[in-house]
């Protein structure tokens, strides 16, 4: 299953070859494969490749957010093309609980290109899984750029509004079992027991 990201979080079209990320099965988790321009703007993170880095989104990123909208629960999961990842686990609107679980990433840069590789284990999923969303944040300064999957539409757009990951209504139609097949049953994770 593949997305490209055409769009500013604002619905402009977006002036470059779209990013692409694509899901597919991995057995322990759920595989998310990256590729498309790399900006290298801003410079990257001071924190090691492969290793959970704090303020992430501050960087050059890819993003995909996994819900339950019947609860706002979700996961969010970030990738930098220069190797950190951060992986948050929140209920309700922006409210983490946990941050900075480990996950296997590599990434691969060649000239202006890159590629990334994560297996996200199950159980960092909130059950119930129905919506989705994914985001590109690059650039510094006046430069910098907010791109999403499913963009906020125009006529929903208001002066001075800034973009806002976490605006769950506009995530759209989402299912694991359409990747894993539909007997596919979610293990159960601890890690979410407790969360309204």
């Amino acid at each position: 299953m593949e997305f490209a990201i055409r769009h500013t979080w604002d619905s402009n079209p977006v002036d470059h070859d779209p990013i692409r990320i694509s899901f597919s099965d991995e057995k322990s988790g759920l595989r998310m494969e990256v590729s498309g321009p790399f900006f290298n703007d801003p410079a990257a993170p001071s924190g090691e490749p492969g290793i959970a880095f704090p303020g992430l989104w501050d960087y050059e990123v890819v993003e995909s957010f996994f819900l339950d909208s019947t609860k706002e629960n979700y996961l969010e999961v970030e990738l930098c093309p220069h190797g950190q990842h951060l992986i948050l686990l929140l209920s309700g609107v922006g409210n983490a609980f946990y941050q900075q679980l480990p996950i296997d990433f590599t990434t691969t840069k060649s000239g202006d290109r890159w590629t990334g590789e994560a297996v996200i284990p199950w159980t960092y999923f909130p059950p119930n899984v129905n919506k989705m969303n994914s985001y590109v944040i690059h650039g510094s300064g006046a430069a910098r750029t907010y791109e999403a999957l499913y963009p906020i539409p125009k006529a929903d757009i208001v002066e001075g509004q800034q973009p806002n990951f976490h605006r769950l209504e506009y995530f759209q139609d989402f299912r694991l079992q359409s990747i894993m097949g539909e007997d596919w049953v979610q293990p159960e994770s601890d890690l979410w027991k407790g969360k309204a």
